[in-house]
């Protein structure tokens, strides 16, 4: 027993030592999982990509970029090949947000990524690009890059790659748990702000959802989600699934899809705690695979005779739309789908149609356009969506530089012409707009608001879709948030001023960092998941009451609904019950304001067999981590 006694006293020692940390900053349990700068000489973390004699991984004195030695990776054969790590060998877990970073250096000019690699749960191989550098035999830093991956997903690597078979060298490789901050608890609700208004999203993909402090500020804040990439064309569609289907059956017009893990990872957040879902995005030019355009699902874009005919494109649009539908109904019956965005940016400014040509050119050229001749695919498009979506499921037209003049009229005549038919609910407007320092800004209040005027005479329903606000890069200071502030304050008021016509605004992302315009910091939080200016400048003026919030009875959230059954002493809900439990316990017994625990993290910490969480819960996990007792 006497061990066991000092086992306990270790971790109770453990816990002070932490208990005079800072919660901001601390990193998830795992901490440093792989940092290295190759001193030791020691590679053996990082194998090979492909097959044994295709590169030479090995540590050299030749030429580091801090210290004495880095590694070499030589004789590649191809530009994928390249050293990788696997996570579940070095301890990473499902759900749990890392942050990669390199030094790289290539041997002539070249580009140098991070990339993730997994296998589905159908057994398909993915590769994703993480993030990149240019390197021209220089030393180049790949920028530190957030990533997370869900249970679904196997023999889970990151790997370093490059354009060709350049030699390369890496130093300073870090792979660690990402900083954990908790959300302002005293600070307004924006769901609540807003609440006789409209609806108040946020766009989010998985990655982005796998901190609690993301969930947390979702949960607070917002009453609809929208999946930033996870129900695109491009996700959903499986080639090889439908090639199968077209070998067995002779039937080319039933592409097959799936959801994929990152889908369920959000869809599954969203059913759990109730929050609508705007589904975007069905027909769209971009992030819709080329070879879903061709008669055989094949890759070869260069005969012209293997494109798809507008009769059979017809088919295959309607078995798509009807396929997405079907899926999640199935799948999500408790999901409130509530709208859906049929058909994406089909208008270039000026009021034309996309030039046609295929998405991967990344001209913003349009397959639809080259197999119809026309924007004549977005009416049927419209019917089929009608025909498929559940009751109540609201369908909208969306795109973005809507206040252009030649793009503003196109849009109305043809949702005019589509609300006349029945086919169509409202219009999304985008909303990625940019403020700068001074009276400069694209486009500047006015404008927008004039535009908002038009779209809602039409008489259809507003959403604004995927509202963010970008800065000068030459003013991310005081300067440009106070900018940044103004220009907010002055976009929601003319949004507010509609809110008979607009029912839903959807902000794109959760948190600056994750943004996809991160560089210009365009979001109302930043990366440590504080309000900004622009967060005050927006609630600003807005009478509404904030629902009191009261602590849930005993296995409940709101004293009605059930907490999910977790882990009993799981206060983080990481997964794991270990000495950082015992701490967020303390931490938020005392009321130090920088701790937060959910309403089931509450549930699983309460071990003592007494109602409502006490320091002899904390006591009771310290206990069971020195193996004093059983939880």
């Amino acid at each position: 027993m006497k061990k066991w006694k000092q086992a306990a006293a270790a971790v109770i020692s453990a816990v002070m030592t932490l208990q005079a940390m800072p919660l901001t900053g601390i990193s998830a349990a795992d901490g440093d999982l792989l940092v290295t700068d190759f001193e030791d000489g020691d590679v053996s973390a990082f194998s090979k990509r492909g097959d044994e004699d295709t590169s030479v991984i090995e540590a050299t004195t030749e030429d580091a970029h801090s210290g004495k030695t880095c590694m070499s990776v030589s004789e590649r054969s191809s530009g994928w090949n390249g050293p990788s790590v696997s996570l579940e060998a070095i301890g990473c877990k499902p759900g749990v947000q890392y942050i990669a970073s390199a030094w790289v250096k290539m041997k002539w000019y070249n580009t140098a990524r991070i990339s993730m690699q997994f296998t589905d749960a159908d057994g398909e191989q993915h590769y994703n690009n993480l993030s990149s550098v240019n390197s021209d035999n220089a030393w180049v830093e790949i920028p530190a890059v957030k990533f997370s991956f869900s249970e679904e997903m196997k023999d889970v690597s990151i790997y370093i790659e490059a354009g060709d078979s350049a030699p390369m060298w890496v130093d300073d490789f870090s792979l660690t748990a990402a900083p954990v901050y908790p959300i302002q608890k005293d600070i307004p609700s924006l769901k609540n702000v807003y609440a006789d208004y409209f609806k108040i999203g946020c766009a989010v993909t998985a990655s982005e959802l796998a901190p609690q402090s993301t969930q947390d500020l979702i949960l607070k804040h917002n009453n609809s989600i929208t999946l930033g990439n996870e129900l695109k064309p491009d996700a959903l569609l499986s080639q090889s699934a439908s090639k199968a289907y077209l070998e067995e059956t002779g039937d080319n017009t039933v592409p097959q899809i799936k959801l994929s893990g990152n889908a369920r990872t959000i869809l599954n957040f969203a059913r759990d705690h109730k929050i609508p879902v705007r589904g975007h995005v069905l027909v769209w030019y971009s992030q819709t695979p080329t070879w879903f355009f061709m008669k055989d699902y094949s890759d070869d874009y260069s005969d012209a005779t293997k494109w798809c005919d507008k009769e059979t494109m017809l088919k295959r649009m309607e078995n798509y739309i009807k396929a997405v539908y079907a899926t999640l109904a199935e799948e999500y019956p408790d999901v409130n789908f509530y709208a859906w965005d049929v058909v994406n940016e089909a208008y270039l400014d000026d009021g034309k149609p996309r030039q046609p040509g295929k998405y991967e050119d990344g001209n913003g050229s349009s397959a639809w356009v080259k197999v119809f001749g026309d924007n004549s695919f977005i009416e049927p498009a419209f019917t089929y969506a009608r025909k498929y979506a559940p009751k109540g499921t609201k369908l909208y037209y969306n795109d973005y530089n809507e206040y252009a003049t030649g793009k503003l009229n196109a849009v109305i005549e043809m949702a005019t012409d589509l609300k006349e038919k029945g086919l169509i609910d409202g219009i999304g407007l985008q909303s990625h707009l940019d403020v700068r320092t001074g009276p400069d800004a694209y486009p500047s209040a006015n404008v927008y608001a004039s535009a908002l005027d038009k779209y809602c005479a039409t008489g259809l329903d507003i959403q604004v879709t995927e509202l963010d606000v970008t800065i000068d890069k030459n003013h991310l200071d005081e300067s440009g948030f106070k900018a940044q502030a103004e220009y907010y304050s002055a976009i929601m008021d003319a949004i507010a001023a509609h809110k008979d016509q607009i029912s839903a605004v959807v902000f794109w992302g959760t948190t600056d960092d994750q943004s996809w315009r991160a560089a210009q910091l365009p979001l109302l939080f930043d990366e440590k998941y504080q309000a900004k200016p622009c967060f005050d400048a927006i609630i600003d003026g807005i009478q509404y009451t904030e629902p009191e919030e009261t602590d849930p009875v005993p296995g409940t959230t709101t004293g009605v609904s059930p907490v999910p059954t977790g882990i009993k002493g799981d206060a983080d809900e990481s997964g794991d019950v270990d000495v950082t439990d015992v701490v967020l316990v303390a931490r938020y017994l005392t009321e130090d304001g920088t701790a937060v625990i959910t309403a089931a993290g509450k549930n699983n910490a309460d071990v003592d067999g007494k109602a409502g969480l006490s320091m002899d819960d904390a006591t009771y996990i310290l206990e069971a981590i020195a193996k004093l007792r059983t939880l």
